[in-house]
Parts: C-alpha cells; structure tokens; sequence
C-alpha cells in the first residue's frame, strides 16, 4: 500500500532553492552600495565653504575719460566744431606717447538744444556735439601731464579715471591662494569642532573676481576740483576672488 503524499519536503526543497538563488545577490549588495553613476556614494558629511581672498598692488596703469563738447547752430556746425578739436586733442595723446590701441571712443552723440517760452512749444535753439575717448596711460609718470595737454589741445570734458594693473593675473593667483587658503582652515575648524576629519575634496569652484569700476563717481569730482595743477595718486587696487569648496568629512 502506498504512502500518503506530503507535500513538506518539496516545499522545503523549493525553500533551499530560492534562498541559494538568491545569496548571491545579497553577497554583491554591500559593493553595489559605493557605486553610482556619477561618482562614489557619499558616506560621511557634506560641508561647503565659500570663502573670499584679496590682494592689493600699487597699479601700474590709468585709464581716463577725456573729450570735446561743441555747439552750433546747425547739427553739422557742431560736429565739424568737434571734429577740429577732438583732432588736435589726438596729435597731442600721440605725441605724449600713447599708443593708437590705447585711445579708443567711448561716447559720439548730436543733440539738439531748446529753449523754452511759457504757453509755446520748445523751440531749437542749437546744437551740441559730443565726442568721448578713453585713454589708457602705461607709464603713471605722464599721467598728469597728458590731462593738462589734452585740455589745453581743446579737450573740456574729463568724465573720471580708474587705476589697474597691465597684467592682472599675478594678482588673482595671490587672491586665490588666499581664498583657498582661508576655506580649507575654515574646513579644518568646522571637523575639528564636530570630532571629524577631512576625507577629501568634492568639488572647488571660482566665482567672479571684483574689480575697480571703470570710472567711480568719487574719482570725477576729484578730478574736477584738482584741474589746476592735476595731481595723480594712484593709491592702490584690490583684487579679489570667491571660491566655493564642497569636502566629505569622516
């Protein structure tokens, strides 16, 4: 007589199959788990620091605004007008020295001129003509002396001056170094204060460098109050430079 059928044993017989399938996967989880697409997985803690550095440099270089407003009574009157002076007012930059890439116009505008009567329209009066140039001086020694010959050449509009270095990147290497400098003692003051250390560096990123601008309101009243002699100090510039830094800290 036959043995009644049980189903356990095959049941248990399954069971070891579908755990001995699946060990293998449960072995390479933990190695899968450090691996992504993009990168490693991180483990420890996240910390970004921006930081700022600066450097300040005696400038080597000037850039200032000079031109020539004219009037007259028609459009063309006034621009031939401009045109003679703004002639003489190159000869002289040349002669002084400076450099046809170093001269370049900034401003060129032909505006009528009104006069004004109660219960009227506005009527022209004239014309005026202006005609803007920026001049860059290489050598700061000549600086005053090219002002004082420009304007005596028919030059009557200074709109300001800024200072700056011919090669500025010496300045920004040090602004760096000094931005990086003061993230990573800040990264070292941050883990020592939690009880970690510095894993490694995820990521480093530069944000934009300031610079002087062009011609600050403080330099034109200056200037205009100093015409009589045009005395020059140059001071000094700062550059400065942002850097982000991300670490993994363990």
């Amino acid at each position: 007589m036959r043995a009644p059928f049980s189903a356990r044993p095959l049941l248990a017989a399954v069971a070891v199959a579908v755990v001995a399938a699946a060990a293998p996967a449960a072995l390479v989880a933990p190695a899968a788990a450090h691996e992504s697409p993009s990168g490693p997985v991180i483990e420890g803690t996240v910390l970004t620091i921006s930081a700022e550095g600066s450097v300040a440099a005696s400038p080597d270089m000037a850039t200032v605004s000079l031109g020539v407003t004219t009037e007259g009574a028609t459009a063309d009157a006034a621009l031939r007008a401009n045109a003679e002076r703004m002639e003489r007012l190159f000869q002289v930059l040349r002669r002084a020295g400076v450099e046809e890439r170093d001269i370049q116009t900034s401003g060129l505008s032909v505006n009528p001129q009104y006069y004004y009567v109660e219960n009227q329209p506005p009527q022209i009066s004239g014309y005026m003509a202006s005609n803007q140039v920026a001049v860059r001086v290489r050598v700061l020694d000549r600086l005053g002396r090219i002002v004082d010959q420009a304007i005596a050449a028919g030059g009557n509009t200074m709109n300001g001056i800024s200072f700056g270095l011919q090669d500025q990147q010496a300045a920004l290497n040090a602004a760096r170094r000094d931005a990086m400098g003061d993230a990573l003692a800040r990264v070292g003051l941050y883990a020592e204060a939690a009880g970690l250390r510095l894993h490694r560096i995820i990521s480093i990123s530069e944000g934009a460098s300031a610079r002087p601008p062009p011609f600050a309101p403080y330099a034109m009243a200056r200037m205009e109050d100093a015409m009589a002699s045009t005395p020059v100090a140059p001071g000094e510039v700062e550059t400065r430079v942002t850097v982000s830094v991300a670490v993994e800290l363990r």
